[in-house]
């Protein structure tokens, strides 16, 4: 059965009950929590999650995958610290992509033996961190990063445990922009070059190869791309092991969607049942990196309005929130369902949603279900939760919104509202410019 949908399917009215209800008196809120009461805390336009949301997601995966399949955090999803250290808490592994990253997995307290370094463009001092960390997996994506993990390595008198990154050239039927296993994409090794490749990184000084990964996409919606990849993988490890070669770790990937309101809705049992079919009977440690489907649907965005600008068929609503807040509608096309927080007896009143940012690109969808907002009226995005704080920036010298996690009747600020004065204070006038002016950049941090 195909299940497929694309980031600019138009999302329904559905509510996503994964993070926010409507309370007795129909106000949007997370666990016990108010979005209007955060809004006059924290101020407009923040982010929101769901500790439980996190935890049941976490959980959903365990209890779909058994206990033998490992899970790591795609930390690229949303890496704050504190949605680190819960899935930590939790017994999850992590996904890095970056030394920062591990920088971000290490300060929160996860284990540094349960995580893996993907990504196709490690830094040697990036390879020399996480060996230092003692880190359980690197992901090589290249002869030429294997080379100079090799050379790192042996310099330190280590073994760098290595599982070579296949690219098994199938389409992950998602948007193109995150789509990582198809011929020609820039991750991975292509499969028809793992077989002669193998036995020559099993040699190499300061390698331990211990198997494959592979990696096909986000936002994936239908089980079929999965099962195709994993049986090209089972396929090479089988082919490997016939030349004598040892495959003890199969790294799968992850990219499992979630619903945006189109009402879409992939069981992990069939994921599961996916990867018992495929991969089950290989007797190889696995492992899966889902990032997304852990935090996506815990989050919610939450604006004001600042302007509505009438015309004869729909309303133009500009919002304080920007692309720069949530890149995923400029970058992808695509469209997050929002809702009021407050309740409203208005008509719905067709609108088009936008930011202040001087991009025509900065728009965060169309909508034709909303009442008619006005100024002061608050805005919900929901499944915010991953891709969303992650991807923020300060362009247009907006300065970072905060990060809020909610847990059973309680919130707590997880990241504070960057003041504009911490970006000033990253920026220094030159000797030769302050010599002739006699001052210094005037605005320190405060």
């Amino acid at each position: 059965m195909n299940m497929t949908t694309t980031e600019e399917d138009k999302p329904s009215q559905k509510l996503d009950r994964k993070s926010v209800h409507r309370d007795s008196v129909g106000i949007l809120s997370i666990e016990g929590v108010r979005l209007d009461h955060l809004a006059d805390a924290v101020g407009t336009p923040f982010y929101a999650y769901s500790s439980r949301a996190i935890t049941n997601a976490y959980q959903d995966f365990r209890s779909a995958l058994g206990p033998d399949i490992g899970i790591c955090y795609a930390v690229k999803a949303n890496g704050n610290l504190s949605i680190i250290a819960l899935l930590a808490e939790l017994g999850c592994g992590m996904d890095i992509v970056s030394e920062g990253e591990l920088q971000r997995v290490v300060a929160a307290g996860a284990r540094r033996d349960g995580v893996v370094f993907s990504g196709v463009g490690k830094a040697r001092a990036e390879i020399e961190a996480a060996l230092a960390a003692g880190i359980h997996q690197f992901n090589v994506e290249s002869v030429a990063e294997l080379e100079l993990i090799s050379a790192v390595a042996a310099s330190h008198g280590v073994e760098a445990p290595v599982a070579l990154r296949v690219n098994p050239d199938i389409d992950a039927l998602s948007h193109d922009k995150i789509s990582t296993g198809r011929k020609g994409d820039k991750f991975g090794i292509s499969i028809d070059e793992i077989a002669s490749l193998y036995p020559r990184a099993s040699a190499m000084h300061g390698i331990r190869l211990v198997g494959l990964a592979t990696h096909i996409g986000s936002q994936i919606t239908d089980l079929e791309p999965y099962r195709k990849a994993y049986k090209r993988i089972a396929g090479l490890t089988r082919h490997l092991r016939d030349l004598g070669q040892s495959v003890t770790r199969l790294d799968l990937g992850g990219g499992i969607g979630i619903d945006y309101g189109s009402g879409f809705k992939l069981d992990l049992r069939d994921f599961a049942s996916v990867i018992r079919e495929t991969v089950g009977d290989l007797n190889a440690e696995l492992t899966v990196e889902p990032g997304r489907r852990l935090v996506g649907e815990a989050g919610v965005l939450v604006a004001e309005v600042l302007y509505s600008k009438p015309h004869a068929d729909f309303d133009i609503v500009i919002i304080d929130a920007a692309m720069n807040d949530l890149l995923r509608p400029a970058m992808y096309n695509a469209v997050h369902p929002a809702e009021t927080v407050s309740p409203t007896a208005c008509r719905p009143r067709k609108c088009r949603i936008v930011g202040p940012v001087c991009e025509s690109s900065d728009a965060f969808g169309s909508f034709d279900h909303l009442p008619e907002l006005s100024s002061g009226d608050l805005v919900a995005f929901l499944a915010a939760g991953a891709y969303g704080a992650s991807m923020s920036s300060t362009y247009n010298a907006r300065p970072l919104i905060p990060e809020v996690l909610v847990s059973d009747g309680q919130f707590a600020v997880i990241r504070r509202r960057q003041p504009v004065e911490d970006l000033l204070a990253l920026e220094r006038n030159p000797e030769w410019h302050s010599a002739s002016s006699g001052s210094e950049f005037g605005v320190k941090a405060g």
